[in-house]
Order: structure tokens, then sequence, then C-alpha cells
């Protein structure tokens, strides 16, 4: 099983010719099944050649046949389809600098995929291959109080809000007589109208030919709403924890989230949100165990202090020759640290970004970070990662 900085760097590979543009149509997309045979992938290759070969452009007919041949080279590495299938993915590709560069590379996928492609196009398809690092456990989130319903997914680190209604609940009446009883049927006759509504969109949500599409649901908010709400669920929503919160809406979804970390241990976005809560605790402390910018977290991995490193996963390069969060990912170790990405995809990740420039680190000890001399001190344009 890959770990996590493996899975970044072949998601970010994916990202990279998925990006990549080339001139006419000489890049080629091959993705094989796991139980697909590699002979037979060889033989229609060949069957490819020989109808580019009758191409009547000179300049495309030649830039196809040099891909396919650069597929079949590929191809020729694999003695059979690996577990999960393999896409392979070959081709001229232009630069930054409108300069052609040859690509040819072949990727095993993290699951196996289920799609049979092959495609000669001006660009890479790699979305099939991209899919497989969604999570593949899916929450539905609903936060309700008297005023608002939000209806939310949440999967890997990626929450999506599907849809929010408005409603305007009678508050209790406080007068005695017939009038307040009939106010009081009134309000339950809205209530329950306001349950039920918010029912039937869950169902018509979370349901897909009559299939739970998610894990469970967790149903969050400041009242009893939630609890009555749970009693008249169709029967197929499978609620997997209720939970009270503080808010409603958008805050009641992020509050949500965090009381639910222990059944959404697998996501991401929890994990995401402990490592840099731990850091930010770090700070506010003023422990010193702790540090933030280019500058100070290469001096502490060179002195050995860093315990955690910690990384937004689009960093910006700082040097065009190598990305450093490539090099950082293949050279960690050496500094004895773990390293962790990041999203900017919660509040904590925005504000490690934004406020922290997206690179930071839980130190072993604390380190006094002096930078008043330069003197024996890395800076950000230092050549020593490269």
């Amino acid at each position: 099983m890959l770990d996590e900085v493996e899975l970044f760097r072949m998601k970010k590979l994916l990202r990279t010719l998925k990006d990549s543009r080339g001139n006419g149509t000489s890049m080629i997309s091959l993705i094989i099944p796991p139980k697909d045979q590699i002979h037979r992938i060889t033989k229609m290759l060949t069957d490819e050649y020989g109808t580019a070969s009758n191409i009547k452009s000179r300049v495309n007919r030649l830039s196809v046949l040099g891909a396919i041949t650069s597929a079949q080279n590929k191809l020729k590495t694999y003695k059979e389809t690996p577990p999960n299938g393999l896409g392979i993915f070959v081709g001229t590709v232009l630069n930054d600098q409108n300069k052609e560069k040859k690509i040819s590379v072949g990727i095993e996928p993290i699951k196996p995929v289920n799609t049979s492609l092959y495609m000669c196009d001006s660009k890479f398809h790699v979305d099939d291959l991209l899919a497989l690092f969604e999570d593949e456990f899916k929450y539905g989130v609903v936060v309700i109080d008297g005023q608002t319903t939000l209806f939310a997914s949440l999967q890997g680190n990626v929450k999506t809000i599907l849809q929010q209604i408005h409603v305007d609940l009678p508050k209790k009446h406080g007068r005695g007589g017939q009038s307040s009883v009939r106010f009081a049927r009134l309000r339950v006759e809205k209530r329950l109208a306001y349950i039920k509504k918010v029912s039937e969109i869950i169902s018509n949500l979370y349901l897909t030919n009559n299939i739970l599409n998610v894990e469970g649901i967790i149903l969050a908010g400041q009242s009893d709403l939630k609890n009555e709400l749970s009693r008249i669920l169709d029967t197929r929503i499978k609620v997997i924890k209720t939970v009270d919160t503080n808010y409603g809406a958008e805050s009641g979804l992020n509050q949500a989230i965090e009381l639910c970390e222990d059944v959404l241990k697998d996501v991401k976005l929890s994990k995401e949100k402990k490592i840099l809560q731990d850091f930010f605790t770090e700070i506010n402390l003023d422990t010193g165990k702790y540090c933030f910018t280019m500058k100070e977290t290469l001096h502490c991995l060179e002195l050995g202090a860093v315990d955690t490193l910690i990384i937004w996963e689009n960093l910006p390069d700082v040097k065009e020759e190598e990305s450093f969060v490539d090099w950082i990912a293949e050279n960690y170790k050496n500094y004895g640290c773990s390293l962790v990405f990041v999203s900017n995809k919660s509040s904590e990740g925005t504000q490690f970004v934004e406020g922290f420039g997206g690179i930071g680190g839980i130190l072993r000890y604390k380190v006094e970070i002096n930078f008043g001399d330069d003197e024996g001190y890395i800076s950000d344009d230092d050549d020593s990662f490269f």
C-alpha cells in the first residue's frame, strides 16, 4: 500500500499530465484494465500503427507514428498487466517556453481501474486515474435548526454544500385563550411540514436508484429538530451520528465535522485539521517548538529538530529547476521527520496557507531562531536543496 507521500507524488504527476498540451494528435493515452492482456494491446498498437501510416500530413503522420512506437516500447517493459491495471502516457508536449519535450510514463493505478482507453489527442486523458484518488467513503451532513437546513457531502478533504433551505417557523405564543391553542396547533403543523420537507430532500439527495449513495448521514443542529427528523427518515437512510452544534448553516457544518472526528477518522480533512490544530497550539502557547516560512523550516530541518513537517500540497515552487515539494517528498526521511501534506479546504488550512506561507513544522525541542545575522542560515534563494 502506498503511503501518503507516494500517493501525493503520483497524484501530482497525473495532474501535470492532465495540464500538458501538444501540437496535433501525437499525445497517446492508454489505460488497460487488470484483466486485459498485454499481447492484445500490443496487437492493437500494431494495427493502429498501420492505420496511422495512411495519415496524409507528413508532419502529423511522423508525430503519431513516433508516439505509437514510444507506447509500444513502454508496453514492452511490462510482462503482464499489473493487478490494478496500467496507464501509459506518451508523446511530445510543449513546455512553458513553447519548446517540445518527449514524455513516456507508465503508471500503475492505486486501485483497480475499470476503464479501457486508447486515445490520440493534443492532451492526455487521465481523469479515470485521478478519480481513483477520491476517498472511498463519502458522508452526508445535514445541519438543521429553526431557520435553515444545510445539506452537504464530505469526501476526502472536500466538503460540498448540496442545497440549503430557509424557513420562518412561528415562535411560541405566550398568551392564553383559544387563540393560543390555535396558534400552537399552527406552529406544530408548520414544524412538522418543515421536518417532512427536509426528510424528502434527504431522500432525494442521498438515495440513488433506491440505494444510499453515501456511507451514512450525520445529523447536526442546535435544537431537537434533528431528533424529530431522525424518527421520520426513510428507513434506507443510515444515520451514523447525531450531534448538537452551537451554530447553523455553514458554521454548523464545520463544527459538526469537528465533533464527528471519531466517525470520520478515515477522512483526510479531519486528519489535516488535527495536525494543524497541534501546530497552532504550539504557536499559541509560545513553546518555541514550531517553525514556519521556508527559511525557518529549512534551518530546523538541517538541525534535525523537525518532528512533523507540514506542507501545503500546492506550495509554489521557489526554483524553476526543481519543485521544492518534489525534492522534500524524496528527501524528508533524511531529516528524521514525518511529512504531512495539507490542503486549504478547511479554515485551519486556509489560515496555514495565508498566514504562515503553507510550510511549517512541529519541532522535537525548542529552537531559538534569530536571523539578525544571516551568516550560516539557509535563505529562500539557497540552492542547497537541489
